[in-house]
């Protein structure tokens, strides 16, 4: 049997046509249903008088800590702009990893005038150990963890604390914002924080669970922390995995959009790569984990949560494989079936679907974000380019989180320095 021959047989058997009904529908699908789920969340939480709801009848003492390696470009902006937060009862904790710049002397400018204590480490052990030394020497019950190389709005404290009024919460995400976009992937990625990300942890918060916490800024309660025993080190994002430990010792973990930080993005394709390949290890590595729990029924509110997860990675491997293969046949001289390299029928559908998700998200976030509209004119590139990188990366990564066995210290590593 010839080459020709086996990709007949193999484009018209039932694994094939099961393929393409995937590829077409998941995307449509799932745009549709964030759609119409973050519009719930944004009548219900966003819209209308709130007054009473974030109201505080006393301030508890919060604990802005500060994880940092190799900060020294940043690290005196997050200082004055925390130093600014409109909060009566703070104190600001940075953490310095072993940094071999001058990050700890130009935190020592603060610390001499009293706003803020360091804690300087000897040897350097990532991000999540960073965390776990620091946390016992906080001083407040709440602690607001926020990257070294982001800003925080002034009144992110007002939103976020209020949510700690209920015993049940132990945790709450903010609302990151992209400042450093003036090239395309600059861009596109304050498009997509605002379309996809944003977006998705509305609609799940409708669903009762959420897939993660930002790790760029996110609040605590500490005794929940150390309820579930701190994060983990061997883990390649330390954000997720917190958030799966939490929920599934039943806290609520919940989504405060008001509770802006301003974050910077990788500006190079490779800068995007290896974060993204970070994000990909970690989720798959959280799925593998704790996919084994989801089968108790005291955990049934994140099923959904972990079956979108898991579709999204089939639909990534489907996708690469689907489009070698298409590659491939026109290559072959025998055009494939249910493929076209002229966008056809069901590539503008779902190409229009995501363009409708990147809209809505526009649109919800520009309360917070006054000029991002002006960035949507780069959302067509979203499917045609970014949607293509993005399924690489996952299709290369997430087999190696599911089936790989961490080893302490190996995967958390620091994020890039971004200027």
């Amino acid at each position: 049997m010839d080459i020709i021959s086996v990709l007949e047989v193999a484009e018209n058997s039932g694994i094939y046509l099961a393929a393409l009904v995937f590829f077409a529908w998941y995307p449509i699908f799932s745009s549709l249903m964030w759609i119409f789920t973050a519009l719930v969340y944004f009548f219900r939480r966003e819209r209308g008088s709130l007054e009473k709801f974030y109201h505080l009848d006393e301030y508890p003492l919060v604990t802005v800590l500060i994880p940092a390696f190799n900060e020294e470009k940043n690290i005196e902006r997050i200082l004055e702009n925390t130093c600014r937060l409109d909060y009566p009862n703070y104190e600001i904790v940075v953490i310095d990893d072993a940094s071999n710049d001058h990050t700890a002397d130009l935190v020592m400018k603060f610390v001499r005038d009293g706003r803020v204590r360091l804690i300087s480490k000897k040897v350097n052990q990532g991000k999540a150990m960073a965390l776990n030394d620091a946390v016992p020497c906080t001083k407040g019950e709440l602690l607001l963890i926020i990257d070294a190389d982001a800003s925080p709005n002034p009144d992110i404290l007002s939103y976020m604390v209020p949510h700690f009024k209920y015993p049940r919460v132990a945790a709450v995400t903010g609302n990151p914002r992209v400042i450093n976009r003036k090239s395309f992937l600059g861009k596109i990625q304050a498009i997509e924080f605002s379309s996809i990300i944003s977006i998705q942890r509305r609609a799940q918060r409708i669903w009762g669970r959420i897939m993660t916490m930002s790790g760029v800024v996110g609040a605590f309660r500490k005794s929940a922390l150390l309820d579930v025993g701190m994060y983990s080190p061997e883990m390649a994002t330390e954000d997720i995995d917190m958030t799966w430990k939490l929920q599934l010792k039943h806290y609520d973990v919940r989504y405060e959009a008001k509770a802006v930080v301003w974050m910077r993005v990788p500006q190079s394709f490779k800068g995007l790569w290896n974060q993204r390949k970070r994000w990909a290890l970690g989720q798959s590595q959280v799925l593998r984990k704790y996919g084994s729990k989801m089968f108790d029924w005291t955990n049934r509110r994140l099923w959904i949560v972990m079956l979108e997860s898991f579709l999204s990675i089939i639909w990534a491997y489907n996708f690469v494989i689907l489009t070698a293969l298409w590659i491939f046949s026109y290559f072959m001289g025998f055009p494939p079936v249910g493929a076209s390299p002229v966008p056809n029928w069901w590539g503008m559908m779902i190409s229009t679907v995501c363009l409708m998700q990147l809209l809505t998200g526009v649109i919800l976030d520009r309360h917070y974000d006054r000029g991002l509209g002006w960035y949507y004119g780069v959302a067509v590139f979203y499917p045609i380019i970014y949607w293509i990188f993005l399924a690489m990366i996952t299709a290369t990564y997430s087999l190696r989180g599911l089936f790989g066995n961490p080893v302490s210290g190996e995967m958390t590593r620091w994020k890039p320095i971004r200027e």
